[in-house]
């Protein structure tokens, strides 16, 4: 099965996770997930800007926003960016995409914590504009786009006529995007938009320039599933227009009748008391770690598990304290249980029967709600159902006789009950630490930073030797030296081909200067150090 899932700025990737869980471990799918990183756009370069007058000082509200690959946008608590001082100190110079970079490792801990599995793959948007500018061309040959004298390019909705909409049955007239004066109609939508002085930028056929919003979910999932996903899920706020307008371009693109066959959209998360939303805009929201402080992330996957993901829910000290008492009640059952297991608990002879036929109808129930949109509800319901059988028939007695233990049975139910939480990703502790240890994500970046350097060394390279086997033939051409002119004329043109090898290295020492990973260039070979010091890396150098 085909998944794709990321996240708006509302959004928590747990519920998705369960269902992703229930997908695997209930119905036995395999699941192919790809999360879409979002390291390029106009909040991250605008603070990338901001960074330049500030120096290393950060805001919450800095945070990029890890794309949703088919949208895994729900709208619950926007915790996972962190306060300011978890955020390593930046150099004046950082780039957008390296503070992009810083961000996304934050963003993976913090999911980590919240014991949200990692993607099938990650793919970040900086890494795929060839194959999105290629898909822009395709869209504008298919003729549902075009390009404008001030290098934008443009989605015509008009030009696709009724089939635009088919997803909430909104009109597209009521689509709320701000008209620009080199639209042709007000409803049309950036493919690509043209750079900004001082904006980072690529190449394409229509000018330096970005890539649009929209574009980018639609490209990086057509290029893992091509014309056929299977889920897609978002927050709801993402139906429209982002999601209609995903289903628009990649149904120009593969020609196709139908592109995503199920669209998931979760509800929103509503401060109590209130129809607020849950939002960074209006600074009503916690971070994970603080959040994590109070809760742990099992009573926060439970306060999950007891809505529908397509609900709207109410978050409060009262609904969070609410799911910890359903946690008590389970883990107090199972500590009965094991000790009336082990015979520490004497209880009046049990009905096994009753219990066998209530565990085997419990398993039916929960499998008949996951089937029903996921109904998670519904599934906790049936397993608090055995635990209350469970527990009528636990009932301490004092009797010097020993009655027959029934261990089988209560050993079966504690046991589907502790694999039913296990697979949902919930462990039934009481205390849980949260998932540490950033060196390990942190290398993890720097490799794809110094792979990313390798491969424009590597490519830059191969382009030499066919350039001195030129040089040597047109030398061969007028004499065995040829003139000394047109010698330095060469030398010249080959330093100047070899100008974007260094612009690289050092846009690459800067940048890694971000995460505390020094690069000393020699003469000859270049080494590299931690910040704190390392003996490895001090012993590469003293050898070089």
């Amino acid at each position: 099965m085909a998944v794709a899932v990321g996240n708006s700025r509302r959004s928590s990737y747990v519920r998705f996770d369960i269902i992703r869980r229930i997908l695997t471990r209930f119905f036995e799918t395999e699941v192919i997930m790809v999360m879409g990183i979002t390291d390029i756009d106009d909040k991250i370069i605008r603070r990338a800007n901001e960074n330049l007058k500030v120096g290393h000082l950060l805001c919450e509200e800095s945070a990029p926003f890890p794309l949703w690959f088919f949208e895994e946008a729900i709208n619950w608590m926007p915790i996972w960016i962190g306060k300011i001082q978890d955020i390593p100190r930046l150099p004046m110079n950082i780039s957008p995409v390296a503070l992009a970079r810083i961000y996304e490792e934050d963003f993976k801990q913090d999911m980590a914590s919240l014991k949200v599995l990692p993607p099938t793959v990650y793919m970040r948007v900086t890494e795929n504009i060839p194959q999105i500018i290629s898909f822009i061309k395709t869209i504008i040959a298919n003729g549902q786009a075009y390009a404008t004298s001030q290098g934008n390019v443009y989605f015509d909705v008009n030009s696709w006529g009724e089939r635009y909409g088919v997803l909430t049955a909104v009109s597209p007239d009521t689509q709320g995007e701000a008209v620009d004066t080199d639209k042709r109609h007000g409803r049309d939508f950036a493919l690509w938009k043209a750079a900004k002085p001082q904006e980072l930028s690529w190449s394409s056929p229509w000018g330096k320039g970005r890539p649009g919003w929209h574009i980018e979910c639609s490209t990086i999932s057509s290029a893992v599933f091509g014309k056929q996903l299977d889920i897609h899920t978002g927050g709801i706020d993402l139906a429209f227009p982002h999601h209609e307008n995903e289903i628009a371009q990649c149904e120009v693109y593969h020609q196709c009748e139908q592109w995503g066959n199920y669209f998931l959209h979760s509800g929103h998360l509503h401060v109590k008391g209130s129809q607020e939303k849950m939002s960074k805009s209006l600074k009503n929201y916690i971070t994970i770690k603080d959040f994590l402080k109070k809760f742990s992330s099992d009573q926060f996957r439970m306060f999950c598990l007891r809505s529908r993901y397509s609900s709207a829910v109410e978050f409060s000290d009262e609904t969070m304290n609410d799911a910890k008492n359903v946690l008590q009640a389970i883990s107090s059952f199972i500590r009965d249980a094991n000790a009336y297991i082990k015979g520490q608990l004497v209880c009046d002879p049990v009905r096994e029967d009753v219990l066998w036929e209530r565990l085997a109808s419990t398993k039916v129930n929960v499998k008949a709600a996951f089937a029903d949109d996921f109904d998670t509800s519904r599934a906790v319901a049936a397993i608090m159902d055995l635990i209350h059988h469970g527990n009528r028939q636990l009932k301490a007695v004092t009797k010097d006789a020993v009655s027959p233990r029934s261990s089988v049975v209560y050993g079966s139910i504690t046991s589907y009950i502790e694999s039913f939480f296990n697979a949902l990703g919930m462990s039934l502790e009481e205390r849980q630490v949260a998932v540490g240890g950033g060196n390990t994500a942190l290398l993890s970046n720097v490799m794809d930073e110094l792979v990313s350097f390798r491969t424009k060394v590597r490519n830059y390279a191969l382009v030499l030797p066919e350039a001195t086997e030129a040089v040597q033939m047109e030398e061969g051409a007028v004499g065995a030296k040829g003139p000394k002119q047109e010698q330095k004329e060469k030398r010249r043109q080959l330093m100047q081909e070899r100008k974007p090898l260094l612009e690289a290295c050092d846009s690459l020492r800067g940048d890694l200067a971000a995460f505390g990973i020094h690069i000393k260039d020699r003469s000859t070979a270049s080494t590299w150090e931690m910040a704190e010091g390392g003996r490895a890396e001090q012993q590469a150098e003293e050898k070089s």
